[in-house]
């Protein structure tokens, strides 16, 4: 990955960011894995760890309380936790990439210096709500509102499958202020825990990514300040769309990091079982199988760090994300169903991680924006590049 970074300190950076969060997931996340997943038990305090040793403050600058790291330390962060579990990983890539990433991109130095060091040191969780009961990937037909009464907004409506939605303290909102389907008619407001008019729905009971919270937003008649609006009256969505790209590039970090260790897990049995007198790993077909994970993992990272660099860079990178994104969250799904099959009957019980990457795995597909939505994206900029 050398081709990555312009300096050696970048890289030594990285390397001891991976080793910290390697680390981590091993002694504070893998011994109590099937413990939360079964439970659905989100770890709060686990969260609060994290803040401490810096990783919920990953890109945020030293002078707020981050960690003032690049994409590829971030990105590392995310791959090595999601090794372990990718219900932590989800959490972490969330909190970052959207409601503090948010904050951090388009709010003002007044509000950086508010909100960034609670969010930054674990102090405070982050939620990012903008999908809704009936819009998932048409974001522009919502129907929460929020209307001008003089120096406040009251809020009205409904956020649904929004991950730390019970258990934020903060929240970053993109509501409708102006006509549906109005690409400038959607506005970006903080609202924090304890407003009155705002609370929470139940936890969802998922397949998988059990670990990780997913619930509702509610807002009835929540009035909040004009100095909690981020941006321009208008630019919400135009907002949220570039917000996404950063996102997908943590979804991308998220999915080839399961598929690591769906892969370590099979290639693990693989050396451990044997039938006709030898170990399973020594068979072909088995082998091969193997040889084209770990193909599909590299490839994966190769694009995601990549989208990582361009985004450290400053350059638009809004097509190499949703490829990385799309690429990846795919072959995660793959790698894992393979896993289950190479560790046989025994990958379909909870004995064996295999089952609980490929429960995992396909959230991928979906979350911040789906497989067919980043088919969208990377088809529509094929054709504005051939038409310049």
């Amino acid at each position: 990955m050398n081709w990555i970074h312009s300096t050696k300190e970048q890289q030594e950076t990285t390397a001891m960011v991976a080793e910290s969060a390697r680390t981590f997931a091993e002694t504070k996340i893998k011994p109590h894995l099937m413990e939360w997943d079964e439970a659905q038990h989100f770890p709060k305090d686990l969260f609060r760890e994290m803040g401490q040793l810096g990783f919920l403050g990953a890109l945020v600058p030293e002078e707020y309380g981050g960690s003032g790291l690049d994409y590829q330390g971030y990105i590392s962060i995310i791959d090595e936790i999601s090794q372990v579990c990718g219900s932590i990983g989800l959490g972490v890539a969330a909190h970052n990439s959207l409601c503090t990433g948010h904050i951090m991109a388009f709010g003002t130095e007044e509000q950086k210096r508010k909100w960034l060091p609670r969010l930054a040191t674990g102090e405070w969780l982050g939620a990012w709500g903008l999908t809704e009961t009936g819009t998932g990937s048409d974001a522009g037909g919502m129907n929460t509102t929020a209307i001008k009464d003089g120096d406040f907004w009251i809020i009205n409506g409904a956020k649904n499958f929004i991950t730390h939605a019970i258990s934020a303290e903060i929240a970053v909102v993109i509501v409708r202020t102006g006509e549906k389907g109005d690409a400038h008619g959607m506005t970006a407001f903080v609202v924090e825990r304890g407003t009155t008019g705002f609370s929470s729905g139940k936890k969802e009971n998922k397949m998988g990514m059990r670990a990780s919270e997913t619930g509702c937003l509610f807002f009835d008649q929540c009035r909040i300040p004009d100095s909690q609006r981020i941006g321009a009256v208008g630019d919400g969505f135009i907002q949220s769309m570039k917000i996404l790209d950063g996102g997908r590039i943590s979804i991308a970090a998220l999915s080839f990091g399961m598929a690591k260790g769906a892969l370590r897990a099979a290639q693990k049995y693989s050396q451990e079982r044997e039938q006709f007198g030898k170990k399973i790993s020594q068979f072909q077909a088995i082998a091969f199988k193997l040889a084209d994970m770990a193909m599909q993992v590299h490839g994966a990272e190769l694009m995601t760090r990549h989208a990582g660099a361009l985004k450290d860079a400053g350059h638009k990178m809004t097509q190499e994300s949703a490829m990385a994104k799309l690429y990846a969250s795919e072959i995660c799904v793959s790698v894992a169903n393979e896993g289950v099959q190479i560790h046989g009957g025994y990958g379909f019980t909870k004995d064996f991680p295999a089952e609980k990457f490929y429960r995992d795995a396909k959230l991928c597909t979906i979350g911040e924006g789906t497989s067919e939505i980043q088919k969208l994206v990377i088809s529509r900029n094929l054709f504005k590049s051939s038409f310049r």
